[in-house]
């Protein structure tokens, strides 16, 4: 289809054993899921994504994460440099700026014993918001590679989701498209791009969707969708989007085939 990498999300804290080791069939699934990727010619972010259990519980985070990354950090010592790291998705609510800037130093030690030039990706707290980027502390480290997340305006983009607070839950009918929309658009990522110009990082815009199941016309979301991977391109951002197939969906598991306007909006 024209995509060049996957970012595969691991939920592992569930397959970790009371001392925290994973079980080895996951780890062997974990190695197959890299060899088919690599012999599809598609790089992989591997996507530590126990964000919640992680925010809500920062001395669970503490024993688990790093006890993740000391497992499998040292399984991709040797693999392409295509094969990258992302710490932890979107830490947020008890992992504040403070909280996240002293786990990640720990969590890039950890990973750097192993794996020291492996691209390591990493984002502000609140959930990876933009806003937080100036918050972010970063060593001197020229391998890391700074993620944001992007779903403005939430309102058009989440309308109707279940897991949102009651509001947007029960909005529809919202729309986007207009030149003020486009325009503020633009403007937030050419803060991003300021950011990234300061402080000599590059840029990953690692989530961006919009909600599939809300009964949003699918005409708003790809030219939400095609307007959003579009500034990224202008930007020089690399991109990937939320998701394969799910609530945001790209593919249709159902019937094994692209959803081909969300295709064509990302691969034009």
């Amino acid at each position: 289809a024209g995509f060049d990498f996957v970012r595969v999300d691991l939920q592992a804290f569930k397959y970790m054993d009371a001392n925290n080791r994973l079980d080895p069939a996951w780890l062997a699934k974990l190695d197959d899921v890299v060899s088919h990727a690599q012999k599809a010619g598609l790089g992989v972010i591997l996507d530590e994504h126990d964000f919640n259990p992680c925010s809500e519980d920062v001395a669970l985070c503490r024993a688990k994460l790093p006890a993740f990354w000391n497992q499998v950090a040292p399984r991709f010592a040797n693999a392409p440099r295509n094969v990258a790291f992302e710490l932890l998705n979107e830490p947020h609510d008890k992992l504040d700026a403070a909280a996240w800037n002293a786990l990640f130093a720990d969590l890039l030690a950890t990973v750097r014993q192993t794996n020291p030039t492996r691209i390591v990706v990493v984002g502000p707290t609140s959930w990876n918001s933009y806003h937080e980027l100036p918050g972010l502390k970063l060593p001197a480290d020229p391998n890391l590679l700074v993620t944001f997340h992007y779903y403005d305006p939430f309102h058009f983009t989440h309308q109707g989701a279940t897991w949102t607070g009651e509001e947007i839950k029960k909005l529809h009918g919202v729309s986007w498209g207009s030149e003020a929309d486009r325009a503020a658009l633009a403007a937030d990522f050419d803060k991003i791009a300021a950011w990234s110009a300061a402080n000599d990082r590059p840029i990953l815009l690692g989530e961006f969707g919009a909600y599939e199941k809300s009964g949003t016309p699918e005409d708003l979301r790809v030219a939400w969708t095609a307007a959003v991977r579009g500034e990224a391109e202008r930007h020089g951002f690399g991109w990937a989007y939320w998701q394969f197939e799910g609530d945001f969906v790209v593919w249709d598991m159902k019937n094994q085939r692209w959803v081909e306007p969300i295709k064509r909006a990302l691969i034009p």
